[in-house]
């Protein structure tokens, strides 16, 4: 089975088993995330909106890109501050970049690490759908944890990283010269550790550098984890 047709299975049988769950019902304000495998979930999720399942589903999204899927798939868009919505979720359901055994994620390779984590923190109930090959036994020692900045801060704060022994990369732009510019007009430095580390600890000592806006640490609201075995089953963990 492929990588692609992994998400696709992983992201639909995780909708329709939160639905038969009751975890997803009409009527919910659920947030919906971004990149390669929240795409899926959405599409699933659009899908039982279209053949009835589900009723009334008020949508906040993570980024610009899930927002113009949503509205190609007529999922009605709402934002956390709107009324109706009053700064809570329901559910948020995304993807993930890496998630170890404990359930710790990294979050952010598509640069949305910002309103992911409003979203993920702001829902009674996180879930991460993800294919086997997100599943590590320590996070940030292979893919790099983003960290969003404010851009006067670069030096600083990759001073600052460094300090807790992290290697750090500003992330560059693709067909753009420069670096990537994310939907909230910030900057992304990408950083690696050599040696494990503890992800909830970390994820605090960098919020606390001041020029840090977020990092693509999440460990502090625990999602359900909807990933794949060896044999290519679908496993809820």
């Amino acid at each position: 089975m492929t990588q692609t047709e992994q998400k696709e299975l992983v992201a639909a049988t995780a909708i329709d088993t939160l639905i038969k769950n009751k975890k997803i019902f009409s009527g919910m304000k659920i947030g919906l995330g971004t990149g390669s495998t929240a795409v899926p979930a959405v599409k699933h999720l659009a899908k039982r909106i279209a053949d009835g399942t589900l009723k009334d589903i008020k949508a906040v999204v993570t980024s610009f890109g899930t927002q113009n899927l949503c509205e190609e798939l007529e999922i009605p868009v709402y934002s956390m501050n709107d009324k109706i919505i009053g700064g809570h979720l329901d559910l948020a359901i995304d993807g993930a970049d890496e998630v170890d055994p404990d359930n710790n994620v990294i979050k952010g390779g598509g640069a949305a690490l910002l309103r992911e984590k409003i979203v993920a923190y702001n829902a009674d109930q996180f879930v991460i759908v993800a294919d086997s090959t997100k599943v590590v036994d320590t996070v940030g020692t292979k893919f790099r944890l983003p960290v969003e900045i404010i851009g006067e801060a670069r030096v600083p704060v990759t001073k600052a990283l460094e300090a807790l022994g992290a290697e750090c990369v500003l992330r560059e732009g693709v067909k753009k010269c420069g670096p990537v510019i994310t939907d909230n007009g910030n900057q992304i430095l990408d950083i690696l550790w050599k040696e494990p580390v503890n992800p909830c600890m970390m994820e605090d000592k960098i919020n606390s550098i001041v020029g840090v806006v977020e990092v693509g640490f999440f460990t502090k609201n625990k999602p359900i984890v909807f990933t794949m075995d060896s044999d290519c089953n679908v496993i809820q963990r």
